[in-house]
């Protein structure tokens, strides 16, 4: 039998009211607050980039500035609280953050013989060269299927930077192309997708896939909670 892997997962979401493009100012807020070497608040090394999942991610929750934290991301959080210094610069504007609510849960992270339905909002799954390739496919269900096998990679790399070794065969289907916009992720335009999809394996609300889940990108959100 499988052995079941309970993740720490913490979200922490504030009174304060925040737009989509104010996060990456948002982020780097909270960063100019904890020691250059917490490196899970920015991903950042000496080397350069730290190319893991992100376990400390900036959101939009319900309109409002929210951190959810991951993994090992749930311990490193303290330093931030433990400066007791919630004044962030936002643009221009400084304003004086609280917290609304905290919720702290231990989740299982693998597949099922169920399946489970979600939401994925703002989620940049194209990089510079499969986005040539999926502009030539023709069709809905062509480009379903092809964007289908983009998304369980991205279940399976953040399995892999939580540490979860993932046995079965991880199943989805998009069901539903909600929206198709175009963002600016680092300077640059890409498609981002609205959708709902299904899945045999658990997922936590409010953790990303794809691009730019640091950001807030490709937030998960669950449809049927029972």
């Amino acid at each position: 039998m499988e052995q079941l892997t309970h993740i720490p997962v913490l979200n922490i979401i504030f009174r304060n009211e925040i737009k989509q493009y104010e996060i990456p100012a948002f982020r780097g807020s909270i960063i100019s607050k904890v020691p250059a070497e917490l490196t899970l608040f920015h991903n950042h090394i000496d080397t350069g980039f730290r190319y893991r999942y992100p376990l400390i991610q900036y959101k939009r929750i319900g309109g409002k500035a929210a951190i959810v934290c991951i993994g090992d991301g749930t311990d490193a959080i303290g330093n931030f609280f433990a400066n007791a210094d919630f004044d962030l610069k936002i643009g221009t504007r400084t304003e004086h953050y609280e917290v609304e609510k905290v919720d702290a849960q231990r989740v299982i992270i693998q597949p099922w013989q169920s399946e489970f339905r979600y939401t994925l909002r703002k989620w940049l799954p194209l990089n510079q060269d499969n986005y040539v390739q999926y502009q030539t496919i023709e069709g809905i269900a062509a480009k379903a299927e092809f964007l289908q096998k983009i998304l369980i990679g991205n279940i399976l790399s953040m399995c892999t930077g939580l540490g979860i070794h993932i046995e079965k065969e991880i199943t989805c289907e998009i069901l539903t192309f909600i929206e198709e916009k175009t963002y600016r992720y680092k300077g640059v335009k890409m498609s981002g997708f609205d959708i709902e999809f299904k899945t045999n394996i658990s997922l936590p609300d409010y953790i990303g896939l794809g691009k730019g889940t640091s950001l807030g990108f490709g937030m998960v959100h669950k449809i049927d909670k029972k």
